[in-house]
């Protein structure tokens, strides 16, 4: 059962990993009140990666208020 829930898992992953690449820019409002934009270089299971104007930044799922693709 252990290994099984992992695949799922890992499938799980990978398929959230090919969608932030497949969407170019990202717009992610968070509950602090500010927008952060950029390019979506990965997601995990409680935070996605961005790359901007910024630099590199990783937002935590449990902060995020809206998200929008801009394309």
């Amino acid at each position: 059962m252990g290994r099984r829930l992992r695949r799922q898992m890992d499938e799980t992953l990978d398929a959230e990993q090919s969608a932030a690449h497949s969407a170019d820019r990202a717009l992610v409002w968070a509950d602090d009140g500010r927008c952060y934009r950029g390019t979506v270089l990965a997601v995990g299971v409680d935070h996605a990666e961005l790359s901007g104007e910024e630099g590199r930044r990783v937002v935590a799922f449990a902060h995020v208020v809206a998200l929008e693709v801009a394309r």
